[in-house]
């Protein structure tokens, strides 16, 4: 009898066991969906939304929500849904603004395999050097990149030609000339700027402001990391440069104008001259094919201060897919699947979105050295270097606004704004 009762016990286990593995492999297969939060870029949403079509397709099991946002809403969104546990499956910022998310632990390392890739060393060899090192901490990468970017200047040359400027050769080439230059392009009325010459990336100052400041010999962070904004004379210049652009100085610009990048496609007249990158000329080509057919636009190089004592371009970043580490094991797995499949086409993002993904077969392709100007941003990028990034990035870049606005804006000096700014900083480095 106790033999029986045994047996029996025995035989309901396995078959318990057996139940729970099917379960398991049920599991596997059961319904996914991800949230994919990203920014706002029509041309790749074009693709993208046809990668999703595929994918779930080929993967019936797993539907993929997408949702945009501008680039600067995106940032704010994507800080507010992770600070309630609600962050998205999948979500890309530039660099400068995610690397917190892996500092604190919110994001998942690469799934190799389920993202392409045998392991990690595989996926290494597929990256140009150094491209994946913003994204790993203690040998784990956390993201793989959607773009590399470093910026250029966009020049209208009809908008050169008429105010009797040759752009071919009259292009600034120094800070200085970009005033020059401007004063000579811009429109007012009364004290309102009708069209400006140039105005700067204003959200974006450790990817264009800090450079300016590197020009001069001055640093964000001191090399062994323990000192923040170093080099006075080098911010004072660059403070006093900001606040003689601004409306109280000569008025040539503003953080309060529309984005000048935003009315470059427009060709109306309005700007002669925008900070941006390759992908721009995708942007160009579906807001305006006219404009873009016409050839009367072109790009330079990042200027250089004339007394500059080091040749610093743009700063260039990457935009990086990320998985929320807080999503179950299955969604993380579909969401590195999903990303590896949209990687996959980097070609196409270069031709319809003109966004680079840092593989060496695609800086290796005809399809990137066709692109006009690509050896511009090549030969600006190897003058550059990856902008800054850590956990306090964000909040360091939120100082330098800071204190550029204030001289461009509130009237305060360049000393007083570097007092505070150098406070401020070093209260932040010392407190991570």
């Amino acid at each position: 009898m106790k033999k029986s009762v045994v047996f029996t016990l025995l035989l309901s286990c396995v078959i318990s066991g057996m139940l729970f593995a099917g379960a398991g492999s049920q599991r596997s297969d059961a319904p996914v969906t991800l949230t994919f939060w990203t920014h706002e870029d029509p041309n790749r949403t074009r693709i993208e939304e046809r990668y999703i079509q595929e994918f779930e397709a080929a993967n019936p099991n797993i539907k993929i929500e997408r949702t945009t946002q501008s680039s600067s809403k995106i940032i704010e969104l994507v800080q507010t849904a992770f600070a309630a546990n609600q962050g998205p499956d999948i979500f890309n910022l530039s660099i400068e603004d995610e690397y917190a998310y892996i500092a604190n632990g919110r994001v998942a390392p690469v799934n190799y395999q389920a993202a392409g890739y045998r392991n990690r060393a595989d996926l290494l060899s597929a990256y140009g050097e150094g491209f994946l090192d913003p994204v790993t901490v203690n040998n784990n990468i956390y993201g793989l990149p959607l773009e590399l970017t470093n910026w250029c200047i966009y020049v209208n040359k009809k908008v050169f030609r008429s105010a009797g400027l040759d752009p071919d050769r009259d292009y600034p080439k120094t800070w200085e000339d970009m005033v020059t230059v401007s004063e000579k392009l811009v429109i007012r009325n009364g004290d309102i700027l009708t069209r400006r010459g140039f105005d700067f990336r204003y959200p974006y100052y450790l990817v264009a402001f800090v450079p300016m400041v590197e020009q001069l010999g001055g640093k964000l962070i001191s090399d062994d990391g323990k000192t923040a904004i170093v080099g006075d004379e080098a911010w004072l210049t660059f403070l006093r440069f900001m606040r003689d652009w601004g409306p109280g100085g000569k008025n040539l610009g503003s953080p309060t104008y529309t984005n000048a990048r935003n009315l470059f496609n427009r060709d109306n007249n309005d700007i002669a001259m925008a900070t941006t990158g390759l992908y721009q000329q995708g942007r160009i080509k579906a807001d305006n094919p006219a404009f873009y057919d016409s050839k009367e636009w072109m790009v330079i190089p990042y200027p250089q201060f004339r007394n500059a004592v080091k040749n610093v371009a743009a700063n260039y970043y990457g935009h990086y897919y990320m998985v929320n580490a807080q999503a179950p094991k299955a969604r993380q797995d579909a969401a590195w699947k999903f990303i590896g499949y949209m990687l996959s086409h980097g070609e196409e993002y270069l031709r319809e979105a003109a966004l680079i993904q840092p593989t060496k077969a695609l800086f290796n392709s005809d399809t990137y050295k066709s692109m006009p100007y690509s050896d511009v941003f090549t030969n600006d990028m190897q003058g550059g270097h990856i902008v800054y990034y850590g956990a306090n990035s964000a909040a360091l870049q939120n100082l330098i606004r800071a204190a550029v606005e204030s001289v461009m804006l509130s009237g305060e000096t360049p000393e007083r704004a570097l007092a505070v700014l150098k406070a401020a900083a070093q209260e932040l480095i010392e407190d991570q």
